[in-house]
């Protein structure tokens, strides 16, 4: 990582807050312009129908780890990540083997 001074981090944080500032306000003039909100609807909807299966497959191909990644941060949520391993043992291994969770050597 690149070494910067706290003077140009400073600097950096200023910009990006300059630049949501901006954003917002440019936002915020083109939403009440007529026929905005339409058009960012149809926009959105197209892009949803053009990749509705394409996220579908994704999903189908994930859903296990997925499933299982969302059982493993129910228990850490919960301080029970032990119980975990010990009643998902196949899960708690696919969640290591896919890099989510460190692998611990005994």
């Amino acid at each position: 990582m690149a070494d910067f001074t706290k003077d140009k981090i400073k600097h950096i944080v200023e910009l990006y807050k300059k630049s949501r500032i901006r954003d917002k306000a440019k936002y915020q003039k083109n939403k009440q312009k007529e026929g905005f909100i339409e058009e960012n609807r149809a926009r959105a909807k197209a892009h949803y129908m053009a990749n509705k299966e394409i996220k579908a497959t994704k999903y189908k191909d994930n859903k296990e780890v997925l499933n299982a990644k969302a059982l493993y941060n129910y228990y850490v949520k919960n301080n029970k990540v032990d119980v975990f391993k010990d009643k998902h043992k196949l899960k708690f291994n696919l969640l290591q083997t896919q890099g989510l969770i460190p692998v611990v050597s005994s």
